[in-house]
């Protein structure tokens, strides 16, 4: 359990530093805030050039890929220089590596962008791809699958470690030529590929976390055809029976109908049904316990390789909620006090608290005063859509829920419902949970104005099922009808039967 203390420090500094990915389909530039546990990106921009189209037929680049990729990494250079990037971290993958070509391009990007670039192995890919979901799910334990244009990385990660990893020829691109180069099907040049990979057996009855944009488009249109409560791809998770229907549906439509929907780039529209297809035989072959998809992958596997190891340890989520603590509370102090002040009252009352039950609390203390600014009808609205679409990582869309739920009712009252049918992913108890800390939280600020200092001083425990808060006498003008509600309403939401009461410390 890593301790919120532990991210006590000044207001991040902009220190910008980023990743070019040149892939077999596309070229990407992304700058991040700092490389910092958990950065924030600042800058996204993606080129579909197509670089791999035909390499495994011809063994040349695509010379209107190279055309364009060229000319979106004299932009990136000039972005670079624009936004001030410290380290920029450029790398190359399947298509590039594997091109009779592929050096002399390599030659040209570097002029283009202005920067060293590193030709990525098979090997070197699949451990990035690996890191890249290991940084955003601490708690991995499963096969990482990538898929890019060009291949297919499959690595095997637990308890922290990356253990096996392999490159197979299964890109889009790579299987269009291979299909036309075959008397076999795609299906069976699939199989025959994952049967001969010997990663099958370590996928069995585990999470699968599917890496890369084409899953990725997968994963978006499952949430508007379920009309899912969050937009967030990362962590979305679906059975793999609900996977393989989403994938079997689009790898049986027509290019024009994918290019007809408003969830698909149009450029991706003519790889995706056989990016089902690999999805799909994986699913079948494989049999994982579910699905979950991860916008982090290889890029975001090179920064976190960069960082010193008592850093790579922290927790993703809690840095990421302290960032927003440090950026948007009135005294980010008082929210480290709200943790400690909760510890000892959740640590009273009637149920048990899991590991995981406790951080997620803690980065609700965290995330308890970033709907201040806006005016009082708006607080719980504005802090909703803070949470419902900030880029923190280390959380599923449960948590995400139950983080969002608590923040809207601290400043919308813990009867009200929160909005976009989020309960929906909740349970009934995590529902309550929700409820009882946003209880917490509503008197809290009562009684100390959002400020440091006084939370450490005041004493609330659950006692033979009576609620009490105990104010040391020097403070008692704290009291008043206020306190007295908010006391008596989180007596009531907590199960404190005997009710509450206020006491004064006498030494």
């Amino acid at each position: 359990m890593i301790k919120t203390t532990s991210f006590r420090a000044v207001l991040p500094k902009f220190a910008p530093v980023a990743v070019v990915d040149i892939g077999s389909n596309s070229v990407r530039l992304v700058v991040y805030d700092a490389m910092r546990r958990a950065p924030s990106p600042v800058f996204n921009e993606k080129i579909l050039c197509g670089l791999g189209r035909g390499v495994a037929a011809t063994g040349m680049l695509s010379e209107q890929g190279v055309e364009r990729a060229l000319k979106a990494l004299e932009r990136f250079g000039a972005l670079c220089e624009q936004i001030g990037v410290g380290d920029c971290y450029p790398i190359a993958t399947a298509a590039a590596r594997e091109a009779k070509n592929g050096k002399k391009f390599i030659v040209a990007a570097e002029k283009a962008l202005g920067q060293e670039i590193r030709v990525l192995t098979g090997e070197e890919e699949a451990k990035y791809a690996a890191m890249g979901v290991m940084s955003s799910i601490p708690a991995a334990d499963g096969v990482v699958g990538d898929l890019g244009g060009g291949s297919l990385e499959l690595v095997d990660i637990k308890d922290g470690q990356i253990n096996t990893g392999i490159t197979l020829p299964l890109g889009p691109f790579r299987l269009m030529d291979a299909i036309a180069a075959s008397d076999k099907t795609a299906k069976e040049i699939v199989e025959t590929a994952l049967s001969d990979s010997g990663m099958l057996e370590a996928m069995k009855d585990r999470p699968f976390y599917a890496v890369g944009g084409a899953w990725r488009s997968l994963a978006k249109m499952h949430m508007q055809q379920s009309n899912h409560p969050l937009s967030v791809l990362q962590q979305y998770s679906l059975s793999p029976t609900a996977a393989r229907s989403i994938s079997i549906l689009v790898g049986g439509m027509q290019t024009d109908e994918l290019r007809d929907t408003d969830v698909i780039s149009k450029k991706r529209a003519d790889t995706l049904p056989l990016a089902s297809l690999v999805l799909d035989r994986l699913l079948t072959l494989g049999e994982p316990a579910e699905v979950a998809f991860s916008v982090y992958g290889v890029r975001e596997g090179v920064l976190f390789d960069k960082l010193k190891k008592e850093k790579r340890q922290q927790d993703p989520l809690l840095a990421g909620c302290w960032d927003f603590a440090r950026r948007y509370a009135r005294s980010p102090e008082h929210e480290n006090e709200l943790c400690d002040w909760t510890d000892k009252l959740f640590d009273t009352l009637s149920f048990d608290e899991t590991t995981e039950e406790r951080r997620l609390r803690h980065a609700a203390c965290l995330m308890a005063d970033i709907g201040w600014r806006a005016l009082p009808d708006y607080r719980g609205s504005r802090a909703f859509s803070l949470i419902t679409q900030a880029s923190i990582v280390g959380i599923d869309h449960p948590g995400r829920a139950f983080l969002a739920m608590t923040i809207f009712l601290r400043y919308s009252g813990p009867g009200k419902n929160a909005p976009d049918n989020l309960a929906s992913l909740l349970s009934k108890k995590t529902e309550s949970r929700a409820r009882i800390l946003a209880g917490t939280l509503r008197l809290a600020y009562a009684l100390t104005a959002a400020m440091p200092g006084m939370l450490p001083k005041l004493d609330l425990k659950c006692e033979d099922d009576l609620l009490q808060l105990t104010l040391p006498q020097q403070h008692q003008n704290l009291d008043g009808e206020v306190v007295e509600k908010r006391l008596e309403q989180l007596a009531e939401l907590s199960g404190c039967t005997s009710g509450f009461k206020t006491t004064l410390k006498t030494s």
